[in-house]
């Protein structure tokens, strides 16, 4: 998000306000979401924070003003709030208590492996294909998993 923000034209100065800009957001929603994750369910409020991510990235693929980027920014900060903490809130609801830590571990690490594939695969195609088909593809493979989650029972 920041390396396209630069490259439509905003400064240092512009891509490290919009990342404090996110962040602040994030903090902001973290504590809302966390709570209304109780009231009606962490597979709801994921899911919902999936589809603010795909939202994002197909914006992304198109926007080319100050405005555009701030909004998505704020979008951006509620998706992460809907599913950093909440993933792991779900996954320690669905394991044995006994093995909570592992299975917090082990999806971290997956995590990790999986964020370092696919920025490697989005970076490929941003240099053969260009920034609006990585966002796009981004997008649209958000929007997937969502409806592939959306389905588990649980």
């Amino acid at each position: 998000l920041l390396l396209k923000i630069k490259e439509a034209g905003l400064g240092d100065t512009s891509a490290i306000g919009a990342y404090i800009f996110y962040n602040l957001i994030y903090a902001i929603s973290s504590y809302p979401l966390g709570s209304l994750a109780d009231r009606i369910g962490m597979k709801k409020i994921l899911v919902s924070g999936l589809i603010l991510f795909a939202i994002v990235y197909v914006g992304m693929a198109y926007a080319n003003s100050n405005s555009a980027f701030l909004v998505l920014f704020a979008i951006y900060g509620v998706y992460a709030a809907a599913t950093e903490g909440i993933a792991k809130a779900w996954i320690t609801n669905i394991c044995h208590p006994d093995d909570t830590a592992t299975a917090i571990g082990t999806y971290t690490a997956f995590q990790s492996i999986a964020t370092l594939l696919a920025s490697s695969f989005a970076g490929l195609i941003w240099f053969y294909a260009g920034a609006s088909t990585t966002f796009l593809l981004s997008g649209i493979i958000a929007l997937v998993v969502a409806i592939y989650i959306s389905r588990f029972r649980n």
